[in-house]
């Protein structure tokens, strides 16, 4: 697999790697003064170059097209297109994203998934395409990407007495 397959993946959803930057960019600048969206986008891209963030995300996209053209068994697709709330797999999928950059990913993800700021949000209310899987495989890009740049932060590396 290849990042490219994957951006491509995200590109045919309406999902661009610089709209995720910057929902990271709005995470991590209260903690870092210098950042810069690229720094966001560079981070969101090395999230998306392994290859179990890949196949998470060719598995959720590939449900949210099926239901789109109706093909899933019942009661799974009814359960799609209603977007039921009690659902929960869409999520257990994207923590599998979060979980490459710990605790912190999590609780990045748990607050992105509530408040569902900017492209989430748009994907989360799209009355004309299926996006069960999507806003939250976005969000989970978004906090993973997020707590990368926060373990790689200088001000946590250093905590002797010296």
């Amino acid at each position: 697999m290849s990042f490219e397959l994957a951006e491509a993946q995200l590109l045919k959803r309406g999902v661009k790697l610089e709209e995720i930057a910057k929902i990271v960019y709005k995470l991590q600048l209260p903690y870092h003064d210098d950042l810069t969206v690229e720094q966001c986008y560079d981070s969101v891209k090395a999230v998306l170059q392994k290859r179990e963030v890949q196949y998470t995300l060719f598995t959720g996209i590939a449900l949210d097209e099926l239901a789109e053209r109706k093909l899933l068994p019942e009661p799974l697709q009814s359960i799609m297109e209603a977007d039921e709330p009690l659902y929960g797999v869409d999520e257990t999928m994207a923590l599998g994203i979060t979980s490459v950059f710990g605790m912190i990913g999590l609780t990045s993800f748990g607050y992105l998934d509530k408040v569902k700021p900017d492209l989430i949000g748009n994907l989360n209310n799209q009355g004309d395409h299926i996006h069960v899987y999507l806003d939250d495989l976005v969000a989970g890009l978004a906090a993973a990407a997020s707590a990368r740049i926060a373990h790689k932060s200088q001000k946590a590396t250093n905590y002797s007495k010296d």
